[in-house]
Order: C-alpha cells, then structure tokens, then sequence
C-alpha cells in the first residue's frame, strides 16, 4: 500500500504551484478520478470522512504531520499556502525531498509538466480557468505502481490563517 505522504506529494506535486496566473494565499485542492494500479481511490471526500472520524489522538496526529508540510484538511479537499514569492518564483511545493520539476509546455492557460521524485514521477497539465481556479491531470508511477487523477484547485482566501506556506 502506498504511504499517505506519496499520495500527498502526487496531489501537490503538480496541481498547486506551477505558478501560472495564480494567486497567493491559500488553495483547497480536491481530487477526483484517482487509481492506482489500475484500482480505483475513493473520492477524496470519502477520504476526509474517514480521517475526520479517526480517534482524537490519531487524527491530531495526521494533522500535525501534514500542517508540518504545509498542509491542512478543507471542506472538500486538502489546503495548501502559496506565498507571493512562491507564486512570483513559480516554486513548487514538493513533499517528498530529492524532488524535482520540468514545465515541458507554457501558454497563459496550460502548462504541461514533469516531476521526478525518489519514490514517484509522472506528468501531465494544468488548465487555469482563471487566477482563483485551476484543473490538472496527471499520470506517473509512486513506489512502481501506475497512477492517475484529476485535481481542482481553487483560491480560498488571501489570508492562510495558521497555515505556513508548503514547502
């Protein structure tokens, strides 16, 4: 079974900071569409259910891991801070170290991309529908196993609360 954090890094690798015309703050991603090995993920609102019904002690611990990374749970999705300078860089977010990013292809709304990370790679595009939303599919391979999904990001807010920015 693939570690949480490889599923993470795949859903944030690409679909958040390839920086287009985006704004900074903070974004809520969800997911839809996820297989791997040819399996299908449940949605990631299934997903959220389950991590919201986890003991106290075990979800504060799931919490605490993923606000290290930059990340918390949304009402639909996981959310993600982008700093200005972020955005102004196009730095992505990567949660897994040795991690590394090629945009393939740029237009004012694609981008195509390539990531490489120790344990998982993949490519696919970003479709921005506007500076507060964004669609991106991607198909790769985590730890030798085929995997694919959709995402849909969009802006919550300029303001990310307690959440620093991913990493």
């Amino acid at each position: 079974m693939l570690r949480p954090s490889l599923l993470l890094c795949g859903l944030l690798a690409a679909p958040l900071a390839l920086a287009g015309p985006i704004r900074a703050g903070l974004w809520e991603v969800e997911t839809a569409n996820m297989q791997v090995a040819g399996q299908n993920v449940p949605a990631m609102q299934e997903m959220l259910a389950q991590l919201k019904n986890l003991p106290p002690q075990q979800r504060q611990m799931m919490e605490e891991m993923m606000k290290q990374q930059g990340v918390s749970l949304g009402d639909g999705g996981v959310r993600v801070c982008l700093s200005q300078a972020q955005v102004d860089t196009q730095e992505i977010p990567m949660q897994e170290s040795g991690c590394s990013q090629q945009i393939t292809e740029r237009s004012d709304q694609l981008i195509r991309f390539r990531y490489s990370c120790p344990e998982s790679s993949g490519e696919g595009e970003a479709r921005f529908v506007s500076d507060r939303e964004m669609h991106t599919r991607v198909s790769g391979t985590a730890q030798g196993q085929p995997t694919q999904f959709e995402t849909r990001s969009r802006w919550i807010s300029a303001d990310c609360g307690g959440l620093t920015p991913a990493r």
